[in-house]
């Protein structure tokens, strides 16, 4: 009880307020902090279950078109083939397709207006939005980049196609600028659920990639599983093979010391993406320095990878068959020859990508990865190789994305980690991450102490 102020008693809900027109009145007040507003579940929301529905087309549009895509690079394999891993092992004759391949690559990006800057992937799912103009671009540039041999990727190509198809449908009906960004999403999973092999991994890898929020996360997790699922069902039913249990590493037992091997790993796998980094900025001045057609550069670009390409055949193409080979030979190819393919690898890489090709790095990250794994355990024969290999193959990845979690889902599928073993592997991956930040940020920091007029730009660069 307290005496408030004059003035009739105002009934506003569950509040009574006092009037301007009673003097000394006595007037029991409503605790407000006990009145609070109910949200509507996201479920009873209006455009909640066209969403979902949305989310099963693009499952299933995602499938075919993975199986299409991945059918149509796929003929690649079959000029590559080599039964010589070892020093100049390859055939000359390669040459041609990867000089041929570096002028189509350049004629194509002409034709179809693709500019020399494109998003990346990262870049994607954190905006959530594909721009509609360059997606026959890169469609056609990183089929023909793949075909030819580069070090790189599907997943580029397969998460725009995804990603636009989500954002298109979504604009076709009308939808809100919120519910366009959790349909493209939804088009991203739709797209890797066959490419990744687990509906977990998939949505793991986009929820942590591109950080929708609170908001958007409601409606983001089931529609990301809904069209991760329908796409790895119909996937596997047709393709009839995953990426699980892809690396046989053999097994190791868990002892404590190995969660301070994961430090060191992690310093490792942050060193090698540094030295990664010196090799992009490498090429991508020296190509941008090359007053000369687009056309030209690819073509260079095309030379120099199938040259590294003939002295080491495993340094080409994305790395996912070529990595299963770097283990079951690893005794034969030895210590010497593993190390310098873990540098061609980082070569092709940026040549590939500086002179104009297309395509994702994060098969060409865990080829790198899992080979320093296997160079690792040559050198010191102690260290399990499924520790050693487990934690490189996606501590390098993990240096260059913010998504440690679904990078130690894959390490856990690729090779059947345990439960325990996963500790050292996370440890490994987010030290690499910290590592390569810190590195950067300290750089930018250096950078805008030379150049003041600079300052926030350099900083706001780095990697989130």
């Amino acid at each position: 009880m307290r005496t408030v102020g004059s003035g009739p008693i105002v009934d506003r809900g569950c509040t009574r307020v006092p009037g301007p027109d009673v003097i000394g009145e006595e007037v029991r007040m409503t605790d407000t902090s006990a009145v609070t507003s109910t949200e509507m579940p996201v479920t009873r929301t209006r455009g909640f279950w066209p969403l979902m529905g949305h989310a099963v087309g693009l499952g299933v549009f995602g499938a075919f078109f993975s199986l299409a895509f991945l059918g149509v690079i796929g003929v690649g394999g079959k000029w590559y083939t080599s039964s010589d891993h070892g020093w100049w092992g390859g055939h000359w004759w390669w040459l041609a397709v990867t000089t041929a391949a570096g002028v189509a690559v350049g004629l194509l990006r002409h034709l179809t207006k693709l500019p020399a800057k494109t998003p990346t992937l990262v870049d994607d799912l954190q905006s959530q939005h594909i721009e509609p103009a360059v997606v026959p671009g890169i469609l056609a540039v990183s089929a023909i980049s793949l075909i030819g041999g580069a070090s790189l990727g599907p997943e580029q190509a397969l998460g725009t196609a995804g990603g636009w198809a989500g954002g298109w449908t979504a604009r076709r009906r009308g939808a809100t600028v919120d519910d366009t960004k959790v349909n493209t999403l939804a088009g991203f999973a739709g797209a890797y659920g066959g490419l990744f092999s687990s509906v977990l991994i998939v949505v793991a890898f986009i929820c942590e990639i591109a950080s929708p929020g609170e908001k958007l996360y409601r409606k983001v997790l089931p529609a990301t599983i809904i069209a991760g699922a329908i796409s790895f069902a119909i996937y596997y039913l047709i393709a009839g093979s995953v990426f699980l249990d892809k690396y046989d590493v053999g097994s190791f037992a868990y002892h404590d010391w190995e969660l301070a091997a994961g430090v060191g790993f992690g310093l490792l796998a942050a060193v090698i993406v540094l030295v990664l980094g010196i090799f992009m900025s490498a090429a991508t001045a020296l190509f941008g320095r090359l007053k000369l057609p687009t056309f030209v550069k690819s073509t260079i670009g095309g030379v120099l990878f199938g040259v590294v390409g003939v002295a080491l055949p495993l340094s080409m193409f994305n790395g996912s068959e070529q990595l299963s080979v770097v283990i079951s030979d690893q005794a034969a190819l030895g210590f010497a020859l593993i190390a310098v393919l873990i540098v061609a690898k980082m070569f092709t890489f940026s040549v590939s990508v500086a002179s104009g090709f297309v395509g994702g790095p994060i098969f060409p990250a865990l080829f790198i990865g899992g080979t320093a794994g296997v160079a690792v355990h040559l050198l010191f024969p102690d260290v399990p190789l499924g520790l050693a290999f487990s934690c490189l193959l996606v501590a390098v990845p993990g240096a260059l994305i913010a998504a440690p979690f679904s990078l130690v889902l894959m390490a856990v599928f690729f090779t059947r980690l345990g439960a325990l073993q996963t500790a050292p592997v996370l440890i490994a991956v987010i030290t690499a991450f910290l590592a390569v930040a810190g590195a950067r940020y300290l750089l930018a920091a250096r950078t805008t102490r030379d150049r003041p007029e600079t300052a926030g730009a350099e900083i706001a660069d780095q990697p989130r």
